[in-house]
């Protein structure tokens, strides 16, 4: 495995792929840490700190989390990419149900350009979403003590010793909430270039690589407070404390092997082809597998569950302080029992859910038949559909079975080891964050051994391949040598000029 990522300076154009992704790494998170306009760094900084003191995570339970780990912790520190590329996900998500629901859109997407059409569609559903949640995070920075994903920053206004809306927001009023609004929109797009630009002539999925970027961005912090805890404030009390550390990092590494093997794994069912004619071409007959993958929603009904269960509360404690909102939100609590028991119920029905819209047995079984393969023992037609449909829900139990487990992982090792349900440690022992890191990383792994492949390298396995789809063919259009060169100077160029900005200071 080490030659194998040796080998991959060894191939110009992966070299010049795996530059240009990294550039866009470090514009992404330049992006994230520049503070909107108007908004006091001063405050900010002291609210960061008081964080780190009190090793809380910043943004509330729910949606917040959700939204500041996608953003990189852009929704605490309030900079230009506050909302991250959330609103396009969630667009993405939304246009994908609605092309499995509604029939024109079904139909769309298979002709020639509809997908590109469809796509186009998704960007302005983005601009939408990212106007809604921009207007709410604008209007919610002229009282900062009531929003939800700044808890904490009246300590922070009370230490500067200043008034609360003039001290953190300037000039709050309809002009900073249009511009602020403006602001967010134009990162949220800004976001989603770069991701189509990481696609296009980087490594990897753009999107998925970016939100990857932004969870491991907080991994440094969880290094600090599992330190602080377990050897500075309990080590005094418990000369076995700091042993925990060994035993978390076992844990750590278990569950990383089980959502490996389990995202990995298949059911691969044999597809018999017949020797056949077609035209002038003899077609030789052979034996195929059709793979069902065991998890094969992904993390979507995971973060499915979490937004339906935590947006309403989110958008109603913005708009309104009713008692009855807070009871909900209460209930509802990340760190209340109810939350996960909830959640548990909503990620086994959205799993299924994800399959019988995106799994179409009965058009598996005609294609099937159409190309003149069969599953030995099974008829062609509609009982190949019931064996197929049978199947991927066994799997699909399993799948959801396993999503819940990971999702409540972090509730269980919070209460075993005195952490709290919601506390940043935790988070990397499952939930949404290591699904989504494991996923991309795995992505990664497949393209650039593909490379490897193709230029009569070595692999990242001495036997065999990384198990997955085939990724696409090598466009072309990756960026060239000097182009790469020419960003990486710009880039030390504007870091150097941040450096000495903050020297002076």
């Amino acid at each position: 495995m080490i030659s194998a990522f040796t080998n991959t300076w060894k191939i110009p154009e992966l070299r010049d792929r795996i530059l240009f992704t990294m550039a866009m790494i470090v514009i992404v998170r330049l992006g994230v840490h520049l503070p909107l306009p108007g908004v006091n760094m001063d405050v900010i900084r002291e609210y960061l700190d008081i964080l780190k003191k009190d090793n809380e995570e910043g943004a509330g339970g729910g949606v917040g989390a959700i939204l500041n780990v996608f953003s990189g912790g852009g929704l605490t520190s309030m900079g230009l990419f506050a909302l991250g590329i959330m609103p396009y996900i969630s667009a993405s998500i939304m246009m994908q149900l609605l092309s499995a629901v509604v029939p024109k859109l079904a139909r769309l997407k298979k002709e020639d350009g509809g997908q590109q059409k469809i796509n186009q569609w998704t960007r302005f559903v983005t601009i939408a979403i990212a106007t809604i949640q921009g207007f709410f995070l604008a209007k919610s920075l002229e009282n900062p003590t009531q929003n939800p994903l700044l808890r904490g920053i009246g300590k922070a206004l009370e230490a500067t010793g200043q008034d609360l809306v003039p001290a953190f927001a300037a000039n709050a009023g309809g002009t900073f909430v249009a511009q602020t609004v403006l602001i967010i929109i134009a990162g949220t797009l800004f976001l989603m270039w770069i991701g189509d630009q990481i696609t296009e002539r980087g490594i990897g999925n753009g999107v998925s690589l970016i939100i990857s970027v932004n969870i491991i961005s907080s991994l440094p912090g969880v290094i600090v407070q599992i330190w602080n805890t377990f050897v500075i404030d309990r080590g005094s009390e418990n000369p076995f404390s700091p042993l925990l550390i060994v035993l978390m990092v076992v844990l750590f590494l278990f569950v990383i092997a089980a959502v490996i093997t389990v995202t990995q794994g298949q059911r691969r069912i044999a597809v018999q082809y017949a020797r056949r004619v077609a035209g002038r071409r003899e077609m030789s007959g052979g034996t195929q597998y059709l793979p069902l993958k065991v998890n094969y929603a992904g993390v979507m009904p995971v973060i499915f569950a979490t937004a339906i269960l935590q947006l309403p509360t989110q958008l109603l404690g913005q708009m309104t302080d009713a008692a009855w909102v807070r009871t909900m939100g209460d209930i509802l609590s990340p760190n209340g029992p109810w939350f996960y028991l909830l959640s548990g119920f909503m990620i086994f029905f959205f799993s299924f859910f994800w399959v019988a819209t995106m799994f179409q047995p009965s058009e598996v079984a005609e294609n099937l038949k159409r190309g003149g393969g069969y599953i030995p023992g099974v008829r062609p037609g509609k009982p190949t559909s019931d064996f197929l449909d049978y199947t991927m829900t066994r799997l699909t139990f399993a799948g959801a079975l396993f999503l819940t487990l990971i999702f409540m992982m972090p509730f269980f090792i919070g209460l075993a080891l005195d952490l709290g349900a919601n506390s940043l440690i935790t988070s990397f022992f499952g939930g949404t964050s290591l699904l989504i890191l494991v996923g991309v990383l795995l992505d990664m792994m497949r393209q650039i051994e593909t490379h490897l492949l193709q230029r009569q390298y070595d692999g990242f396995l001495r036997k065999g391949k990384i198990k997955g789809r085939q990724q696409r063919q090598v466009s072309g259009n990756q960026a060239s040598s000097t182009s790469v060169l020419y960003l990486w100077v710009v880039l030390a160029v504007i870091v150097l000029i941040a450096v000495v900005a903050l020297i002076s200071k």
